[in-house]
């Protein structure tokens, strides 16, 4: 590891250094990440091949109609061959990339927008709702990602607006006739985009803007559910008959009755608040400078933002020229999910065995996809590292080392790893172990590696 600067490059903005990649940046951190900015860039090889969300929704939603005990046998078909292959899949991709800043992002922007397991109707297509959804936007326009996650099968099960029925539409006169009391309508989707996804809790919205948003998004739904003579699909489906009639107003502006271009308006405009752009900016500077993010640096961040229309390649362009970002090196902790990948990039061992993936984040109870709420998994030091997290983390980095090949020189993996930042008493230890396998258990176990 030749310099600070190279070491926050590959641990800050990447996911760990790989051997040999330190050399690949040379005397240019800042040009070898902008380098990877890349739009328009491929799917990763390692991602082809899966199914799409659609058809994994589709293909559980008709079992159903079979038996429940079908759509079991379909789900934990699903859960096998789609989540699980491709969860591992994913993980292999992260450890053997040569352009992490993507990946980086990837799993920044796929925490932003938290779908989670925990519904299980839709759990088996979750990653390729991250590989639909995130993955082409992370250097796009900020606009058409929260427009594509918004419509995906995945986000609106997830946050309850597959059955949102406008209560003066079609649909929810006939529920209120056989149930005055119910409540048709679902006001999850809605706030949570609001609270979660653009504007902030504190981004100036009222209780009466997310009801007339929750409005504006009725009959947002999919088309896995057979509704009369419909051909089934697991796709984005608008249903009028659900759709709440007349104008919607949110944040003071004024959206004419349009079906499903209301909320399409709607999620434009709130793509380019201001609060919105100062919400991303804080979350941005947060995750790639320190866990008090600088209030001068989130001011320069919304201000690029606004400025490009919400361009996140430009945008990431101007988080990578923050000075703020490149001035302490072990300012933020490594989550689980960073450091269990980030061993195996050190190690240089490529494909992942899916043990080790697997049992470490389960005892971490980090597995991915499995974020406890909407929020998503936090982004501060206190998030990550505890005693017991500490002692877990030690305790499988020493079964791990156990099973590496002959021949992982420790001095090595520490020099190209943590060179740049490693003190002298962990230089020490790594030196005077007693085994390669110690010395590893010591350098990935020291504080210069859990953070970034």
């Amino acid at each position: 590891m030749r310099t600070i600067a190279s070491f926050i490059a590959l641990n800050r903005f990447g996911l760990g250094a790989a051997p040999g990649e330190a050399d690949a940046i040379g005397d240019d951190p800042r040009g070898w990440l902008s380098a990877q900015i890349q739009p328009s860039a491929p799917l990763p090889e390692a991602l082809r091949g899966f199914r799409s969300s659609e058809a994994i929704i589709n293909g559980i939603l008709s079992a159903r109609l079979e038996s429940p005990e079908a759509q079991q046998r379909e789900r934990r078909r699903a859960q096998e061959q789609d989540f699980d292959a491709e969860m591992l899949a994913r993980a292999s991709q992260m450890i053997t990339t040569r352009a992490p800043l993507a990946e980086r992002l990837v799993l920044f922007w796929s925490n932003h927008f938290t779908v989670s397991s925990a519904r299980r109707q839709i759990a088996p297509a979750i990653p390729s709702f991250e590989r639909e959804a995130i993955r082409p936007h992370v250097f796009g326009r900020f606009a058409d990602m929260l427009l594509t996650v918004v419509q995906h099968p995945s986000m609106l099960v997830y946050l309850d607006n597959t059955y949102s029925i406008g209560p003066g539409s079609p649909a929810g006169l006939r529920h209120l006739q056989r149930n005055p009391t119910r409540t048709t309508l679902n006001e999850n989707l809605a706030r949570e985009v609001l609270e979660l996804h653009t504007l902030g809790v504190h981004g100036g919205y009222t209780q009466a803007d997310v009801i007339q948003f929750a409005l504006a998004l009725t009959g947002w739904t999919h088309g896995g559910v057979r509704r009369g003579d419909r051909p089934r699909h697991g796709g984005f489906q608008f249903i009028q008959r659900h759709h709440e009639p007349g104008d919607k107003t949110v944040l003071g502006q004024r959206y004419a009755e349009g079906g499903v271009d209301e909320g399409v308006q709607i999620l434009n405009a709130l793509a380019r608040h201001p609060a919105t752009a100062h919400h991303l900016a804080t979350k941005l500077v947060r995750h790639f400078v320190a866990d008090d993010p600088p209030e001068a640096a989130v001011e320069q961040i919304a201000r690029v933002y606004l400025e490009t229309d919400g361009d996140l390649g430009r945008v990431m362009q101007a988080v990578i020229d923050l000075d703020a970002a490149w001035a302490d090196p072990l300012a933020k902790v490594k989550p689980h999910y960073d450091y269990v990948i980030a061993v195996h990039r050190a190690a240089g061992q490529g494909a992942p065995h899916r043990r080790d993936i697997v049992q470490p984040l389960r005892l971490l109870a980090h597995l991915p996809f499995t974020a406890p709420s909407p929020q998503g998994w936090g982004d501060r030091a206190a998030d990550w590292i505890g005693p017991e997290a500490l002692m877990i983390r030690l305790e499988w980095v020493n079964r791990f080392t156990s099973r590496l090949p002959g021949g992982v020189n420790p001095r090595a993996v520490m020099e190209q790893s943590i060179g740049a930042v490693a003190r002298d008493v962990t230089q020490t230890w790594v030196y005077r172990a007693p085994s390669a396998d110690a010395a590893l258990t010591l350098l990935f176990g020291s504080p210069e590696f859990q953070r970034r």
